[in-house]
C-alpha cells in the first residue's frame, strides 16, 4: 500500500488581510529588518539556514513566524529547507514607498553605524 503525504503548508495572510500596524510591527525589530533587507538585497528565495543572526535557532523562528504572520514574506517548504521570498509586490502595492522608504532608512542606518550590509 503506497500512502502518499501531502506537502506542509504554511499560513499566510492573503494580500487583502495584511495590515499595516502588523508590517510596521514587524518591521520594528532589528533582527526582522536584518532579515528583509537580505531578502531585499538577494531578490531571490532565501533557505531561513542561509541567514546568520545573533540569536539562538527558536528566536529566529520566532522573527521568521512573525514576518510571515503579518505578511511582510512568504515561506514555503523544498524538501527539508523552508524557503523565504518578500512579498514586495503585495506590499508594494498596498502601502507604496512604504518598503523601499524603510529599507533606505534601515541602509542609511547601518552607515552611520559602520555596519556591513
Amino acid at each position: 500500500m503506497t500512502t502518499t503525504t501531502s506537502p506542509r503548508v504554511l499560513e499566510h495572510p492573503a494580500r487583502d488581510q495584511i495590515r499595516l500596524e502588523e508590517v510596521l510591527h514587524a518591521l520594528s525589530d532589528a533582527v526582522r529588518l536584518r532579515i528583509v533587507r537580505d531578502l531585499a538585497r538577494e531578490e531571490t528565495e532565501l533557505a531561513c539556514s542561509s541567514f546568520d543572526l545573533p540569536v539562538t535557532k527558536s528566536t529566529t523562528t520566532h522573527h521568521f513566524r512573525v514576518l510571515r504572520e503579518s505578511g511582510v514574506i512568504q515561506q514555503m517548504y523544498q524538501g527539508t529547507a523552508k524557503l523565504n521570498c518578500l512579498r514586495r509586490s503585495d506590499l508594494d502595492a498596498l502601502f507604496p514607498g512604504l518598503l523601499d522608504s524603510v529599507l533606505a532608512a534601515a541602509g542609511a542606518q547601518a552607515d552611520r553605524a559602520g555596519e556591513a550590509d
